[in-house]
């Protein structure tokens, strides 16, 4: 049996994430096993999609978290890493110094990568370990700045898109009528040729609602179930739902337009319920980084 260390930092809209994750060889088998997840709430969106650019603020708070994960990633032996950015870096003005400022402080290499390549390694995560394969998904990706959007079907992807459709650009008004309507043909032009279809969602918000409706583990959350958490949080305050609810400061403005979007969805493709295998883009790139390795 091998074991290795590997790391994927994935560097949102809303948040900054290290995942370190075992990667187990055994008997031609290879098993891919959570180890530790470090989050931290800077929300680079809120600086790129106002202000156009990185602000000198929160490019001190990147340095000193990736100089805080390099750490880490030493403490636990981390034998090779990945560091991708996405939508907030992307639209930067400053995107590319900001990247060369952290490599300089903390020597983690940074790469920015478009929206396909997001979807592209979203859809290759594990999901289908938890999930039916004769079952055909419409896997759905909300980030802070942007959203992915796959056709999985058999198994095999068969076709990935990204939109600039974020909650934290919903929050800031950063998205407007065409981008919505262009969402809309597409779910509804790539859902159309399925008579039965089920909606697959990833990230902290579904991850977050899904839990809140005390579902077990692989079963999904109905329309009705989500309708009626997004009414109850629509009546609370912002503060009222850090307070009453436990969400994080970070999470409780971010997951109405989260929930929002979701819903829309599922009204747009005809599915009735959301699987949420608890996956995301730090766990594809996992898998990726092992790809190449043995490559």
């Amino acid at each position: 049996m091998k074991i290795r260390k590997y790391a994927a930092i994935d560097i949102g809209s809303n948040a900054v994430r290290l995942l370190v994750s075992n990667v187990i060889e055994k008997k031609n088998k290879t098993f891919f096993l959570k180890n530790a997840l470090v989050r931290v709430p800077i929300r680079l969106g809120q600086d790129s999609f106002t202000q156009g650019e990185i602000s000198s603020k929160n490019i001190k708070r990147m340095i000193k978290s990736m100089k805080a994960f390099s750490m880490l990633m030493k403490v636990h032996g981390v034998k090779d890493y990945l560091a991708y950015a996405t939508s907030a870096l992307r639209d930067a003005k400053n995107g590319n110094v900001v990247i060369e400022k952290v490599f300089k402080k903390s020597g983690i290499e940074i790469e920015i990568i478009d929206g396909t390549k997001e979807a592209e390694i979203i859809s290759n995560t594990n999901v289908f370990e938890s999930i039916d394969l004769e079952k055909t998904f419409l896997y759905v990706d909300v980030g802070g700045g942007s959203t992915e959007f796959s056709i999985l079907k058999g198994g095999k992807r068969t076709d990935s898109i990204s939109f600039k459709i974020g909650t934290v650009r919903l929050l800031n008004g950063g998205v407007d009528a065409t981008t919505w309507n262009q969402v809309e043909q597409w779910v509804k032009e790539n859902t159309a040729p399925y008579s039965k279809i089920y909606l697959l969602g990833t990230g902290g918000n579904i991850n977050k609602l899904h839990k809140m409706a005390n579902i077990k583990d692989h079963r999904p959350i109905t329309y009705l179930t989500l309708s009626a958490i997004y009414n109850q949080l629509k009546l609370l305050t912002y503060e009222e739902r850090i307070v009453d609810l436990g969400l994080n400061p970070d999470r409780s403005d971010v997951i109405i337009p989260a929930t929002e979007l979701f819903i829309k969805t599922l009204r747009w493709s005809g599915a009735k319920v959301i699987y949420v295998p608890k996956v995301g883009l730090s766990d594809g790139m996992i898998r990726e980084l092992y790809k190449n390795k043995k490559a």
